[in-house]
């Protein structure tokens, strides 16, 4: 049987990997594909510890973050196409809706 610290390290390097995706990408979809890994991190902490403590409530929790990544996803790209035919890029750097 694995031991559960290898699945809490495992999840530690997703999220610090997500982290950094999101704060040295300037790509939209990258920082979205981050968000992703951040959250994906979040399950396997969530599993782990369920199957540690033999409880099913991380696997809910698991099932409801896979339904609000899904959701953001939809909306996330919707939002990506609708800047990049406003702007024509993809780069967060240039993209400067909010400055009057």
């Amino acid at each position: 049987m694995i031991p559960l610290s290898w699945f809490l390290g495992l999840g530690f390097a997703l999220f610090t990997i997500g982290v950094i995706g999101v704060l040295i990408r300037r790509n939209i979809i990258m920082v979205l594909l981050a968000i992703e890994l951040i959250l994906n991190s979040a399950n396997i902490t969530f599993v782990a510890y369920a199957n540690h403590l033999h409880s099913i409530t991380g696997q809910v929790i698991v099932f409801f973050i896979l339904t609000m990544a899904a959701a953001e996803v939809a909306l996330g790209l919707a939002l990506v196409i609708a800047l990049y035919r406003l702007r024509m890029t993809l780069n967060l750097d240039e993209i400067n809706l909010l400055k009057g």
